[in-house]
């Protein structure tokens, strides 16, 4: 099948062009999220906790923090997961699925962001 793809796209000099599944890109959306909240939880407040706290309330706050994301995750995952194959391939939710991405990213980026300028207030 990829031969012939790849022979219409010699002939016709077009590549087909398949619709995007908002259920996978969510999906893929999330995965990568929780990875940059999660490194960025690491390298900027538990940095910023180390300067005042014991050594093992930064690493129990860490796990705390990691796994109250998680449940916010997956609520913008289940949005997008229960889609027919039919509503997943409908270019019309391109503005929605816009808006969810720019939330999960604003919470993915902006709370480690806030909670570190919080310790480092709260503690300096």
């Amino acid at each position: 099948m990829n031969d012939a793809l790849h022979d219409d796209h010699i002939a016709t000099g077009h590549t087909a062009r398949r619709a995007r599944d908002w259920r996978r890109a969510m999906s893929d959306n999330v995965a990568l999220a929780l990875l940059v909240y999660t490194g960025l939880q690491i390298f900027m407040t538990v940095g910023a906790m180390k300067q005042g706290v014991s050594s093992i309330v930064p690493y129990l706050a860490l796990v705390i923090l990691v796994g109250g994301i998680i449940p916010a995750c997956r609520w913008f995952e289940r949005r997008w997961a229960g889609l027919s194959d039919e509503e997943a391939a409908d270019i019309d939710r391109k503005p929605a699925f816009r808006r969810d991405q720019i939330m999960l990213w604003g919470l993915a980026i902006g709370l480690p962001v806030a909670l570190t300028a919080f310790f480092k207030l709260a503690f300096s």
